[in-house]
């Protein structure tokens, strides 16, 4: 390699930099700082979106662990041993249990007057809790948007999930009913397991978590009692780590207890739902081919400023020539040009992606139909991407250097 032509690039490209129009320099960092934050937020928002998703249902839903019944039972046996068990371990922070069973609401009853009449009424499951616990586990008190949250206390008053109620979700389909006459305070008839209880709406949830959102909740004594559960067995049990990194240990401790035996025993990234990591998966590819359009685009433009300048300074780059100065040292002068835009571009943007953007949107969430919007930026992706940027930079820059650099010096000069 020849370290002289390195050095003399370097200097011409130094001495090029510092003579160019101020404004100039400015407008293309810029336009390499907004190329930046394309290949980062884009992606970000998307994968954010749905990681929003995630964290609320690990929140708000399956906390760090999960137990379900297996697909051959309708509860899970021995859960009272389970949970004692879990309690017991120096690593749960708190445990909740829960009763789930299919059930019907229904509204505007009373003022039907047809047999024959369909009923305003919606389907969900029902899912009896001990309120303080399931808060303690969940903080499922926080997603009460209307009204209030249960008390051990309620005998007869329930919480329902928005996607029960046509007004937070407006949607009127066959296949998807709500219910239209019913609101906070409402009197409404509750029918589980052929058993039929009138009950007053307390509070409304809106989490934007499909499991709450579906559920109505209500006391677990009184919903074990229309159920006909003695044994005091559930659904589901719930468990919060005080240190979520031991998730994989608790879970190999329960199941080396053989609790796998009467327990599906899930972490919380097990127990996600499907689509949502399909979905993920689906937006960060749509995010990386969008940043790929930007990388496309900002090559172009880098391709498009040294070639310019490299052609309207044919005649100062010959008379180089004619003094001694070789192709490759005026080449290395216009890569380091180059790399001078993208860095500029690139550590502008880190700055305004990790302390203005990231801490702005983790504090004012975008409001997406079904999340939370947070941007997701990595320190390992967005290094990647800066040195995708600089790649590109490097190669859109070299070319046009090469392609004038190698044309015949005294043409050059005279112009030609």
């Amino acid at each position: 390699m020849n370290y002289k032509s390195i050095s003399v690039g370097t200097f011409l490209a130094v001495r090029q930099i510092r003579r160019a129009n101020i404004w100039t320099n400015t407008l293309i960092i810029f336009v390499m700082t907004l190329t930046f934050l394309n290949l980062v937020v884009v992606g970000g928002i998307l994968v954010g979106l749905i990681e929003a998703s995630v964290k609320s249902n690990r929140t708000h839903y399956s906390s760090d662990l999960l137990l379900s019944n297996l697909l051959e039972k309708t509860y899970i046996e021995g859960s009272t041993k389970i949970i004692k068990f879990a309690e017991g371990l120096p690593e749960v922070s708190a445990v909740t249990a829960r009763y789930v069973e299919s059930g019907r609401l229904e509204a505007g009853y009373k003022e039907r007057t047809r047999q024959g009449d369909i009923l305003d009424n919606a389907t969900g499951l029902v899912t009896g809790i001990d309120p303080a616990k399931e808060n303690e586990v969940t903080e499922l008190a926080s997603k009460v948007v209307e009204g209030e949250y249960l008390d051990s206390g309620d005998e007869d008053q329930i919480l329902i999930g928005g996607n029960l109620l046509f007004k937070y979700s407006p949607i009127d389909s066959p296949g998807l009913r709500n219910l239209k006459q019913a609101g906070l305070g409402s009197r409404v008839r509750l029918v589980v397991n052929g058993n039929t209880k009138e009950v007053t709406i307390k509070g409304i949830i809106k989490s934007k978590v499909g499991e709450l959102d579906q559920r109505i909740f209500m006391v677990d004594r009184v919903l074990r009692g229309m159920i006909g559960r003695t044994d005091y067995n559930v659904d589901e049990i719930a468990i919060k780590l005080k240190d979520p990194a031991y998730v994989n240990q608790v879970q190999q401790i329960l199941t080396d207890e053989g609790f796998a035996r009467v327990a599906k025993i899930r972490t919380w990234n097990e127990a996600q739902p499907k689509f949502l990591v399909d979905i993920k998966d689906a937006f960060a590819l749509l995010g990386d081919i969008i940043g790929s359009v930007g990388l496309v685009v900002a090559s172009i433009t880098i391709f498009i400023v040294i070639f310019v300048n490299a052609i309207t300074r044919r005649k100062y780059i010959g008379i180089l020539k004619g003094v001694g100065i070789d192709s490759f040292a005026i080449e290395v002068a216009y890569i380091i040009q180059s790399l001078f835009y993208a860095v500029a571009g690139t550590l502008i943007g880190i700055l305004i992606l990790y302390f203005v953007l990231v801490p702005f949107i983790d504090a004012h969430p975008i409001n997406f139909p079904f999340s939370d919007g947070i941007l997701v930026a990595t320190v390992s992706g967005t290094l990647w991407r800066a040195f995708a940027l600089l790649v590109a930079t490097i190669i859109a820059g070299y070319i046009p250097a090469k392609i004038v650099s190698r044309q015949n010096t005294l043409d050059a000069i005279l112009g030609r």
